[in-house]
């Protein structure tokens, strides 16, 4: 038998026997049991309370809560900053990815390098899709080298930081002035294995008007930091610098990225001569023919029937968009041009409708979504409401009387959590209640209505991000006759760019 310190205590509780030290000579150390856990635990349960945000309905089922979390998801993905800002359209994006042994580590599940791959794949496709003219690259930092190929290898040994930004700067270096240069750093060392000094290599990326995004994965870096203040001296640093916090933090992260970045004055450092040439680009709409016999095309050499000819020199390209082989003219499609310019003219956030809007005379006929055609909720009765208050009133006392001293009484606790609370968390019932709410509940509404400020028409939150999120166009807006006339202001503010009196749109200065 192990031979222990341990003497029996009578009368000891358990938690007097879980805090007791045991200390194992065959192991040769002591094992302090769980006062230490317990506070651990005590702080891990203080920070993810997730089931406080559940309640139950008056039906007795927590059906609602359930809808409204997910109604608060969907609302999140919409509600962005829809300020009208130059954005560079073409981009030309390298993403480097790093590939060492830290990457190996399982604090996201499954790993890094897994995950990592995972999110890239989604990060391609939908950066295509929101721009179809524009370019990606894709380097790898693995056992202290850059590599351009990613083949199915484990991670191996150190990042070399210097290697892969030299490489990225060598594939940028040729990207025409019109276009972006942007590198996407997804780093999960808290080192960098570098042949030389990393700081030339920075000024280097400086002086070729390269601007760094870094995505860390394990803390951040000094060496990330001085990267993203030199190569981005008009944003703030937090913006193009974050550390992940878990699978879905990380992944909110890396998508945003796909929207295009802002276009800072970079006129400062360049001449008059350069920042006007790139004012007009020539691009070619090539028109779809189909062959009779097979011929040869321009960009692969092989039979194809089908085919888009280069307006310029008649040569045939298999698909778009893409550069003429002949003649390097940019060969797109007008829906390409359409899907990278909706960034200038964003799509504004619809406003929630409250059920007192919704029941008013000038509104309530409209009972169904206008695009889906969807019926929208009942009101739910006056009862259930009252019920439903006094239930989550109850609940915000309970939680706001547990986390004070015992002296404190409940209603002068309530008087000064509510005096210390911003007005824009406190919403005022007519049956005189106070109800709590955190600031994601307010953008979901009530009503499940969501309403365009331009043409009035109430859609579904199923519709409101199909349009923010794919359409980018409101169909209230793009069904009036008063759209096709409107003023200018207002089209702009839809999404839609500034109309000529002659019928064309203008989209920053092209027709």
């Amino acid at each position: 038998m192990v031979e222990t310190d341990e003497e029996y205590a009578p009368g000891a509780s358990d938690d007097d026997i879980a805090a007791h030290q045991v200390t194992s000579r065959r192991a040769g150390r002591t094992v302090i049991r769980s006062r230490a856990r317990e506070t651990a635990d005590d702080a891990f349960n203080e920070v993810r309370r997730t089931w406080e945000d559940v309640e139950e309905g008056a039906d007795g089922t927590i059906t609602g809560t359930i809808d409204s979390l997910l109604q608060q998801g969907k609302r999140k993905r919409t509600l962005k900053d829809t300020t009208p800002l130059q954005r560079g359209i073409i981009r030309h994006l390298i993403l480097i990815l790093d590939l060492s042994a830290a990457m190996t580590e399982k604090d996201l599940r499954p790993t890094r390098y897994l995950l990592t791959i995972r999110y890239c794949q989604d990060f391609v496709t939908e950066f295509f899709e929101q721009n179809p003219i524009s370019q990606i690259g894709i380097i790898g930092m693995r056992d202290g080298l850059a590599v351009r190929a990613l083949r199915k290898e484990d991670p191996k040994g150190q990042p070399s930081l210097q290697n892969a930004l030299d490489m990225a700067r060598a594939a940028l270096f040729h990207a025409p002035s019109h276009g972006t240069r942007e590198i996407l750093l997804l780093f999960g060392s808290l080192l960098s294995s570098d042949p030389g000094d990393i700081h030339t290599t920075i000024g280097s990326l400086v002086a070729s008007h390269i601007t760094t995004t870094v995505i860390g994965l394990s803390a951040q870096v000094a060496i990330c930091l001085t990267l993203v203040k030199r190569t981005n001296p008009h944003s703030n640093p937090q913006k193009h610098y974050n550390v992940a916090l878990d699978e879905v933090n990380y992944r909110e992260l890396i998508m945003r990225l796909a929207t295009p970045p802002e276009s800072h004055t970079q006129q400062a450092t360049q001449s008059v001569e350069d920042s006007n040439a790139s004012t007009l680009l020539m691009m070619g709409f090539p028109s779809r023919v189909t062959d009779p016999k097979p011929s040869l095309c321009a960009c692969h050499s092989r039979p194809t029937t089908g085919g888009y000819l280069c307006p310029r020199c008649s040569s045939k390209v298999c698909s778009l968009p893409t550069t003429c082989p002949a003649c390097s003219l940019t060969l797109i499609l007008s829906t390409h041009l359409a899907r990278s310019y909706h960034h200038l003219f964003p799509l504004q956030n619809w406003k929630t409708v409250s059920w007192s809007r919704a029941r008013s005379p000038a509104h309530k006929h409209k009972l169904r979504c206008f695009s889906c055609q969807n019926a929208f909720p009942v009101q739910p009765t006056s009862s259930t409401m009252s019920t439903t208050g006094a239930a989550a009133d109850s609940a915000s006392n309970q939680k706001i009387t547990s986390r004070l001293p015992t002296k404190v009484a409940p209603s002068d606790a309530r008087n000064a959590e509510s005096a210390s609370m911003e007005p824009s968390n406190v919403a005022f019932r007519n049956d005189n209640t106070t109800r709590i709410r955190r600031n994601e509940d307010q953008t979901v509404s009530e009503s499940g209505r969501y309403e365009c400020g331009t043409c009035g028409q109430y859609f579904c939150i199923d519709c409101d991000v199909f349009c923010h999120e794919v359409v980018h166009n409101c169909p209230g807006c793009l069904s009036r006759e008063e759209s096709m006339t409107g003023s200018e202001g207002e089209q702009q503010q839809n999404g839609i760019g500034a109309r000529e009196p002659d019928g064309t749109i203008t989209y920053d200065g092209m027709e």
